[in-house]
């Protein structure tokens, strides 16, 4: 897939590995238009990169089939999501173990639906932006590695319904298998596993590879440009090993 002219919405853009994204796509010439929760941060995505600007909640509903219908994608990146509160199990509250099932897990059921029902184009894509902990788990951050693997579950589902109703769309996974340094979730985690490790910051982020938000965009579009996620439906990326197929 050539993304030069492609339509593309990235949904939780302004920031992190979403805007890793969006510069990526930007670089490649696609039309992006960035959704985000933040008006100030929404406008400063805008400023930076040659992308349309849309201040929104990712969970609502209405603004998904709205911002859709408006936009008419042709691919879709799911990355909205919370930064997961971190406590042990003991500790944490109900409320703070279902922050990410009432943000990514919703937010991805109500863009999922919007494209199977508007429906998208024929031969669109949606890219769910999961994450390792849906593999390996999380301890320390709640219902996190659950809600993560949830949107697996969402696309798998949601791409079933595509091939049975003849609507020609994919629903694809994308997994960081690692933290990001500078980033809302990665810092959470390396901060809360440093501490329970006897670590510094600097000490448990270097047990990870060196990889960038914007790395992480280019990778990811670049595997978009080249198979067209035709290949398989999850797959990881990493720093070191690049991109994997998980299944």
């Amino acid at each position: 897939m050539d993304l030069e002219g492609k339509r593309i919405v990235v949904v939780g853009g302004s920031r992190g590995l979403g805007k890793g994204l969006v510069e990526a796509f930007v670089a490649r010439a696609a039309d992006v238009t960035v959704v985000a929760r933040n008006t100030d941060a929404v406008q400063g995505a805008g400023e930076q990169t040659a992308v349309t600007a849309i201040s929104a909640d990712a969970t609502d509903a209405d603004a998904a089939w709205r911002i859709m219908d408006q936009t008419r994608p042709d691919i879709v990146i799911m990355n909205a999501g919370a930064e997961p509160p971190m406590e042990r199990i003991d500790r944490i509250s109900w409320e703070a173990f279902t922050t990410n099932w009432n943000v990514d897990v919703k937010a991805a059921l109500h863009w999922v639906q919007a494209a199977l029902t508007l429906p998208m184009t024929p031969g669109g894509i949606v890219v769910l932006v999961s994450s390792g902990a849906a593999v390996q788990g999380s301890p320390l951050s709640g219902g996190y590695a659950g809600a993560k693997r949830a949107q697996w579950f969402i696309a798998k589902y949601a791409e079933a319904l595509s091939e049975k109703l003849g609507l020609g769309l994919r629903f694809r996974v994308i997994v960081p298998r690692q933290m990001f340094a500078g980033t809302g979730v990665g810092d959470t985690g390396i901060t809360a596993y440093a501490a329970a490790a006897g670590r510094t910051y600097a000490e448990q982020a270097a047990t990870w590879p060196d990889m960038t938000p914007r790395a992480f965009g280019d990778t990811v579009a670049d595997l978009i440009g080249k198979t067209d996620l035709a290949e398989a439906m999850v797959y990881a990326v990493r720093g070191d090993t690049g991109v994997t197929v998980i299944e």
